[in-house]
């Protein structure tokens, strides 16, 4: 079955760097779009980037872009993303998700909007002096 696990949040200072990673399983992982989403304290989700299968292209929310940087390992089935330069408004749940088949090739777009089929557990990332 399909399972994506997030890893390495924890807790940073400002202007800091984390790298997150999301291991995925149960799918043809470079056959898909793939997508990070983070969910603030008493927020709803907000979409943070997308990814195409191949990994040739890539999208920012507008509060990330320039900061971070979302990768894929497709030989190693495996979706990153490199924050840099944390605020302490990147303070957040982020989440990997998948997109359906479908959305893969000319019918993906608009980023951002989805839909997932499917979601990890989450990795809480903390931005704080």
């Amino acid at each position: 079955q399909v399972q994506l696990v997030e890893s390495g949040g924890g807790l940073v200072q400002p202007g800091g760097s984390l790298r997150l990673s999301c291991a995925a399983s149960g799918f043809t992982f470079s056959s898909y779009v793939m997508s990070w989403v983070r969910q603030a304290p008493g927020k709803g989700l907000e979409w943070v980037s997308d990814i195409t299968g191949g990994g040739g292209s890539t999208y920012y929310a507008d509060s990330v872009k320039g900061r971070f940087t979302i990768s894929r390992d497709n030989a190693k089935n495996t979706l990153y993303l490199q924050m840099d330069s944390l605020k302490p408004e990147d303070t957040a749940v982020y989440y990997c998700a998948k997109y359906p088949i479908y959305y893969s090739g000319s019918n993906y777009g608009p980023p951002g909007v989805g839909p997932y089929d499917y979601w990890g557990q989450g990795t809480q990332v903390t931005v704080s002096s």
